[in-house]
């Protein structure tokens, strides 16, 4: 039996990553206006970097479908990995605060004034990084194709009618609250890439819909000179929003709320409770 203190590799067990994503909630959702404005911001940007770099592999017309997908996807992981190593504050990551909400621990205010600073905050980070990579000229490279392909992805999105744009932001947030959930059992920085990376890249490789990175790529698509307006971007941000919000707080967070928080202990599945002796532990 490994001793107190004694350092292990072993990720936390499902209980006890429930138990903590109920104390960062909680410190999520009582912090001061400003750092957390600041950080939505740099989450805003990270995502933006991780759609940069997608952009580059769609680029290539010589990789078959599924090859373009499942690299772009990889790709993209590079946002939420900046996000969970770094440090920032994401709105679709930040869903998750529903647990702490359901168990009494913060107040539907409380979530709903970090959801709208940091959903807006991220909005920021997300138009200045497009400004940014217009202004660098980084779509010019392969001959035109990167801003021949970023305004494509932007026109596509234009495109998908609102139910089906819902429905992708349900399944793309509950792929990244997931992802976000087994980072937070990850002991090092290594468990956290390894647990990220494969959710984020199934969700980009099946074409589901990311609110934040959106705000990177239609901005983007709008810069390079793609036929779309204000009404377009908000004709896809809303329903991908809205999904997002119930792929991450409901389907993630209310779910494991519903089997490791409101649920006593006394009930939990009997090979889940030897793990769960070792009591809860500070940040990995």
């Amino acid at each position: 039996m490994t001793q107190p203190g004694t350092p292990t590799t072993d990720a936390y067990a499902p209980r006890e990553v429930a138990r903590r994503v109920e104390e960062f909630c909680i410190v999520k959702a009582r912090m001061p206006l400003l750092p957390l404005a600041m950080l939505g911001v740099l989450a805003g940007a990270f995502i933006g970097l991780g759609a940069m770099l997608y952009t580059l592999v769609a680029a290539d017309a010589r990789l078959g479908f599924a090859s373009s997908r499942l690299l772009g996807g990889l790709c993209f992981s590079l946002g939420l990995v900046l996000v969970t190593v770094a440090g920032a504050e994401l709105f679709t990551g930040n869903n998750l605060l529903a647990m702490a909400w359901a168990d009494g621990c913060v107040t539907l205010r409380e979530v709903l004034r970090n959801w709208a600073v940091v959903c807006t905050a991220n909005f920021v980070g997300a138009v200045g990084l497009a400004l940014l990579v217009w202004w660098s000229g980084q779509a010019g490279l392969h001959d035109g194709q990167v801003g021949t392909a970023a305004m494509r992805v932007a026109l596509a999105k234009a495109r998908l009618a609102p139910g089906e744009a819902f429905f992708r932001g349900v399944l793309c947030n509950l792929l990244v609250c997931m992802a976000v959930w087994m980072a937070m059992a990850g002991r090092s920085v290594v468990d956290k890439v390894v647990a990220i990376v494969f959710p984020v890249t199934a969700f980009v490789a099946a074409g589901f819909e990311h609110s934040i990175a959106n705000m990177y790529f239609m901005p983007l698509g709008m810069l390079l000179g793609a036929p779309l307006g204000p009404a377009d971007l908000l004709r896809n941000l809303l329903p991908v929003i809205a999904g997002n919000l119930v792929g991450g707080s409901v389907l993630v967070a209310l779910v494991y709320y519903v089997i490791y928080v409101r649920t006593p202990a006394t009930q939990a599945p009997a090979a889940a409770r030897p793990a769960d002796t070792a009591g809860p532990t500070g940040p990995g």
